[in-house]
């Protein structure tokens, strides 16, 4: 990781807390891992979170408004995809980190 200048530090700081408060929702982190393989749909994403269409379209709001999925139409249908794969290394990060909190056996390899 790169040494960050105060100006820097400034400037992303609150927008880095913000990603976290972003992630700090279940149904936001199972969209994230929903998307890691592809685009989906609304209607496939609320299968796959177990929401309905209108909830997940509201969290899909605020992923795109923060730039963490980005979306693609087709006709009526719109396709979302994760934007780059940063969100989905910090929600691996973060169940990671869980494996420390929860189990007795840590099954990834720390770095």
């Amino acid at each position: 990781m790169h040494a960050y200048t105060d100006e820097e530090l400034d400037a992303h700081l609150p927008v880095a807390v913000e990603i976290f408060s972003l992630l700090a929702d279940a149904t936001r982190v199972r969209i994230v891992l929903a998307l890691r393989d592809g685009e989906q749909s609304v209607g496939v994403l609320a299968d796959d979170v177990g929401k309905s269409q209108a909830a997940v379209s509201q969290h899909l709001a605020k992923l795109r408004m923060s730039r963490v999925v980005a979306t693609r139409q087709e006709g009526n249908r719109v396709f979302y995809r994760l934007a780059n794969q940063h969100a989905l290394e910090l929600v691996e990060v973060a169940f990671n980190q869980a494996e420390h909190a929860v189990d007795a056996v840590v099954r990834h390899r720390d770095r």
